[in-house]
């Protein structure tokens, strides 16, 4: 079973995170790059590093070290336009935690990556206690990618369903909770609060006793 290693992008990480991201919106979505959509993937430190409350994860191949794989999240709401005006009104920058960047490439798709890497930013933003909802939005003509968020989430609002088409964009609303129920590794959480230790208390030696103990069943 092949291993991988998931932490927060550092530097050495960035260029691995910006060719998975730039290869994913080049061959999946058939988009290429596009200045006004994908301004974090050429700057991921303004986007995710430098703000306290974003993160940019990657997962590392554990034969080769190379990133494969990448996560992210930010404290900006859907806009409007181009979103719908009332998922814009529900989930507003500041205590809305987006899902960004969840891209995985093809050879290492099925192997339950993605699945660790949102249980992760799930875990970030119920760690930084300012967030109340978790937004994402998915291109359903990618494959795979409506149905593993409709695993995860519950559908808000269906562009395809629009009596113009939309934008054919599928958007989707998060629990916190998830991540403690059903998306958390077996390994601990990257972000898991850490439970302070107890110090001991020293034991009281009983009185000797008269009779001899009975020996215990085993």
């Amino acid at each position: 079973m092949r291993d991988y290693c998931i932490r927060p992008a550092g530097p050495e990480d960035l260029d691995g995170a910006r060719a998975v991201m730039l290869d994913t919106v080049y061959r999946d979505f058939g988009t290429g790059y596009v200045p006004r959509w994908h301004g974090d993937i050429i700057d991921p430190v303004a986007a995710y590093l430098a703000p306290a409350r974003h993160t940019l994860l990657v997962a590392l191949d554990g034969e080769d070290g190379e990133v494969v794989a990448t996560a992210a999240l930010d404290s900006r709401g859907p806009a409007h336009p181009p979103n719908p005006r009332h998922v814009a009104e529900r989930y507003p920058s500041g205590t809305t935690a987006q899902l960004r960047r969840v891209y995985v490439r093809r050879e290492h798709r099925r192997r339950g990556l993605a699945r660790r890497l949102v249980a992760e930013l799930l875990a970030f933003a119920a760690a930084d206690g300012g967030y109340r909802s978790v937004y994402l939005h998915t291109d359903p003509a990618v494959e795979g990618a409506e149905g593993f968020w409709r695993s995860l989430g519950t559908v808000v609002h269906d562009e395809r369903e629009e009596a113009t088409g939309g934008q054919g964009i599928v958007h989707f609303d998060v629990s916190l909770d998830v991540s403690l129920v059903v998306l958390l590794p077996a390994a601990p959480s990257l972000f898991a609060p850490s439970v302070p230790s107890v110090p001991s208390v020293p034991s009281v030696p009983s009185a000797p006793s008269s009779s001899r103990s009975r020996p215990t069943g085993r």
